[in-house]
């Protein structure tokens, strides 16, 4: 059996720790009356239990650390698809021109008529999130098909609210009002300063 860094640490401690009780203990008391100690069964059983919990947290920890490394990869996986830029505009132009390029995949081509940026907002503790809101005018079957496109991008990004008119019941030409989020890295969120500042 091979033990961890962190398992021969932690019985090197148990082994420390032992060995200042059994100096404390033997070590010559004052004057003082001897005090009555725990009957030695006792001791031997709870010894007996703390070994067997650290056996138990030894033969763990392997699993422990090949979870995590399994963790660190799925998350090294997913932050693959964070999008990254030095400020929130540029971020907000990449995910407008990821909608542009969705648009011209279309047969007619779907055309941004107007965009809107919205705010940058903190997304958990670790992450933010840009906002960005366009309008396009295109047919029902192209908004499933750049719905479903904006769905498989690499890049974390999805539509946050969709606002649908009709424009031409006889062209079947709908107006829609995207709004589309995609996650940036914690440095792009603007530090709020408190209430009291």
């Amino acid at each position: 059996m091979t033990l961890t860094p962190g398992g021969r640490r932690l019985i090197a401690w148990t082994l420390v720790s032992l060995l200042l009780t059994a100096i404390y203990s033997f070590w010559p008391q004052s004057s003082a009356p001897p005090v009555a100690l725990a009957a030695p069964a006792n001791s031997v059983s709870s010894a007996e239990k703390q070994l067997a919990k650290l056996r138990e947290q030894a033969e763990s920890a392997p699993t422990k650390q090949e979870i995590l490394r399994q963790a660190s990869a799925d998350l090294a996986q997913r932050e693959k698809g964070i999008i990254n830029a030095d400020t929130p505009q540029q971020a907000q132009a990449q995910i407008i021109q990821i909608l542009r390029q969705l648009g011209a995949d279309e047969n007619p081509r779907v055309e941004i008529r107007s965009q809107e940026m919205g705010p940058v907002r903190p997304f958990g503790e670790s992450y933010g999130e840009v906002v960005i809101t366009v309008q396009i005018d295109c047919g029902i079957d192209q908004l499933t098909n750049i719905m479903a496109a904006l769905g498989r991008r690499p890049e974390l990004i999805a539509s946050n609210e969709v606002r649908i008119h009709s424009v031409s019941p006889k062209d079947k030409t709908i107006s829609v009002r995207l709004t589309v989020s995609g996650i940036v890295p914690r440095k792009l969120v603007p530090v709020r300063k408190g209430a009291g500042s």
